[in-house]
């Protein structure tokens, strides 16, 4: 009886060992979100542009001190760049208030291909949706910029954030925003870009605040903590991009 539970003992003992080899095997396998040295090269242009989210009041002069406006643009180059000052990175603001996709296009060349950013970081459509421009309408002009530009900056690394409103259009009430985040969900596949998820993430927060002002003040814009999601967001998203 004996030498039959030392053998039990034995055959459960090897059977655990494989069990625990295998286990430390997949986890050497798992991927690794990049640290931040390695999100960008040496000396690389990380672009943003957008409308007034990504515009943030920004300075149109070389203005150091308010270049980049107080959004998600100016928290992700402050906590980058600081972090990281062996790395020489340079952040450019492009977003311009108020700006649909095809307003945008109007000033891309010199806004963004003339720049030969390495790294272009959009955010556009909640102004298409506002409006009451149809989602349509929006797919087939941000389709048609991103194809542009893929075809002038063919190496430039394409993040594109998901448009979010917790409110609805007030000049088509019939509007979705959930069709413009279709179909920019759709073109970032399409180009090979990162995508960043916004609108579950505010629409956690709203829920769960006593004032649904707390994060974003007109259902559009945030505020400085909206912001300060919408940084952690694009930030984490970026690192654990392929």
């Amino acid at each position: 009886m004996s030498r039959l539970l030392n053998a039990r003992h034995i055959l459960a003992l090897s059977f655990a060992v494989v069990l625990t080899a295998g286990l430390n095997v997949c986890v050497s396998h798992a991927a690794e979100p990049k640290s931040e040295s390695e999100l960008f090269p040496k000396n690389a242009t990380i672009l943003f542009q957008g409308d007034s989210i990504t515009d943030g009041n920004r300075g149109r002069t070389l203005d150091p001190n308010h270049i980049l406006g107080h959004g998600y643009a100016f928290l992700i180059a402050s906590a980058l760049g600081g972090r990281n000052p062996e790395m020489n990175w340079t952040f450019l603001n492009r977003g311009v208030s108020g700006n649909t996709v095809t307003e945008m296009r109007a000033r891309w060349d010199e806004d963004t291909i003339a720049l030969h950013p390495d790294v272009l970081s959009v955010l556009i459509g909640v102004n298409d949706y506002w409006r009451g421009e149809s989602a349509e309408e929006y797919r087939a002009a941000f389709d048609e910029l991103l194809a542009y530009t893929k075809e002038k900056l063919p190496n430039t690394r394409l993040v594109i954030i998901e448009p979010f409103a917790t409110l609805k259009s007030p000049r088509k009430e019939d509007a979705n925003i959930a069709d413009y985040q279709d179909a920019a969900r759709d073109l970032a596949k399409k180009y090979g870009a990162v995508y960043v998820l916004t609108q579950d993430m505010y629409d956690e927060h709203v829920a769960n605040e006593p004032s649904p002002k707390y994060w974003i003040w007109d259902g559009v814009h945030p505020t400085y903590s909206g912001h300060w999601l919408l940084y952690e967001a694009w930030l984490k998203t970026v690192r654990e991009a392929e």
